[in-house]
């Protein structure tokens, strides 16, 4: 796979006041991260198809494999508060280059967008390098929920 072509400005999925708005939200919630063990703060936020913005921050946990991602923190919110499907992502991880979303956080992404546009933020202050990539970019064939009904029946049958 080819590295995904960095971007200076979001695509044309939301208007760019939205995209800055998203921005601002995961920017924020970075600010409200929990990281004493890494002390890697990350902060993201979610738009779903009905305009609604969800924010998340990482939680770590002293016993690591118990650590909340900050994506999947915001798609928890989503989800909780009704929203299914989501058409934009903002991850700010305050380094340069801007952190991508890890393996279970793209896995969950697929869960709830078919595909969506992800800006990655990076700097000292979070938002001062953009870049955009898309899911389909950051996970090519992902497993999604149809793919269960390709794999019923008797093994070998």
């Amino acid at each position: 796979m080819r590295d995904p072509k960095p971007e200076t400005a979001p695509l044309s999925v939301i208007p760019p006041e939205q995209w800055n708005e998203l921005a601002a939200a995961a920017v924020a919630a970075r600010a409200r991260a929990y990281a004493p063990y890494s002390g890697f703060f990350v902060g993201a936020a979610v738009r779903t198809r009905d305009g609604r913005i969800f924010s998340g921050a990482n939680v770590e946990n002293a016993s690591y494999g118990l650590t909340l991602c900050a994506e999947r923190s915001a798609i928890v919110q989503a989800v909780l508060a009704g929203g299914r499907e989501i058409v934009a992502v903002a991850v700010s991880s305050g380094i340069s280059p801007p952190a991508t979303p890890c393996g279970m956080c793209r896995q969950t992404m697929a869960e709830f967008a078919e595909d969506c546009e992800v800006l990655l933020l990076g700097g000292p202050k979070g938002d001062e390098e953009r870049r955009v990539v898309t899911l389909s970019q950051l996970l090519p064939q992902a497993f999604r929920p149809a793919s269960l009904s390709r794999g019923k029946g008797p093994v070998g049958g």
